[in-house]
């Protein structure tokens, strides 16, 4: 998937397009439906198939006093949009000026002049404009003002209520990954470096790591089954593991963390660069505070070998998957 940063980059783009527009924070299974028939009509057209994205999300502009977390980093995003197979992905700098932009000169500028779309995907509920001044029946109408057809689409629905990023981003902010999976149509998951401090070395031989601060959205506090895997392409390991998410009481207050134990450890290269992605399978039960430190590792023990259990049967069943 070919990425653009700006629309001047797009001046030697002469291809007709299907184009779809959206945050797509998360990825999740509404928008893989109207991506793969953004990709269907395309192939039937001889276009491109693309997605029109922003960076930074327009709320982080919009709400200046309020910080949306986010499910996907651009980062992420742009990986999992590559794994739809678009042909494009127009990352457009959500700037002030951008915002004022008018529904006209957005369609305008970006669909007809920059990517010369043929047709645009988009949900019932899209705005856009100043505002949000313009609906999808605006938009259809510049369209036939512009030269493009306009498809839209109804929410699509998971046992009774439309799949949403607001809606994912709830669940996982009460630590249900059961739920959340199942909308996003994968295994949630954060990408960080292990905490700085801690001690690493050329080869790290303590079966426990650490997150270093992550910006965007966690699930809630309390201990999950995960995965992590440490580095990145071939070189990578993963390993199963149990995580707390914290301030962890039992040793005071101030002490917040995201502190993996890896059940399957085996001494590996780290350092305080090394890309970590951590997968929350299955919240186990909520933090809370025990009286001595003896009876915490009691619990972690417990935790541990309802993780132990927890892998044994998805192994037994081939149902652990990310």
């Amino acid at each position: 998937m070919q990425i653009v940063r700006s629309l001047s980059e797009l001046a030697s783009f002469t291809q007709r397009s299907v184009v779809t527009i959206g945050n797509f924070d998360g990825v999740h299974c509404g928008h893989r439906m109207v991506i793969a028939a953004v990709r269907e009509r395309a192939a039937r057209l001889g276009a491109a198939s693309v997605a029109v994205t922003f960076d930074p999300h327009p709320a982080h502009v919009l709400r200046t006093d309020s910080h949306l977390p986010l499910i996907t980093p651009l980062a992420k995003k742009l990986d999992l949009l590559a794994e739809t197979s678009l042909d494009l992905t127009l990352v457009l700098p959500f700037t002030d000026e951008l915002r004022h932009w008018t529904a006209r000169h957005f369609a305008a500028t970006v669909l007809h002049d920059g990517l010369r779309a043929a047709e645009v995907h988009e949900g019932e509920t899209f705005r856009f404009g100043y505002d949000a001044e313009a609906d999808i029946n605006n938009l259809t109408t510049l369209g036939s003002e512009l030269g493009f057809g306009v498809c839209a689409y109804e929410p699509r629905t998971m046992r009774g209520a439309a799949i949403s990023s607001s809606r994912i981003r709830k669940l996982i902010a009460e630590g249900n990954m059961h739920q959340s999976r199942a909308l996003l149509g994968r295994t949630f998951s954060v990408r960080s470096t292990p905490a700085s401090g801690r001690g690493y070395g050329t080869r790290y031989a303590v079966p426990t790591i650490n997150l270093a601060p992550y910006a965007e959205l966690m699930p809630a506090h309390g201990v999950y089954i995960t995965m992590l895997r440490v580095g990145s392409g071939e070189a990578s390991s993963l390993f199963h593991g149990v995580t707390n998410i914290g301030n962890r009481p039992t040793f005071g207050a101030d002490s917040f963390a995201v502190e993996t134990h890896l059940l399957d450890f085996e001494p590996i290269d780290l350092d305080e660069q090394t890309p970590l992605e951590m997968f929350f399978l299955q919240r186990l039960r909520e933090e809370r505070r025990f009286d001595s430190p003896e009876l915490l590792h009691a619990q972690i023990m417990r935790d541990v070998g309802r993780a132990l259990r927890y892998f044994a049967l998805g192994k037994a069943l081939h149902c652990v998957s990310l």
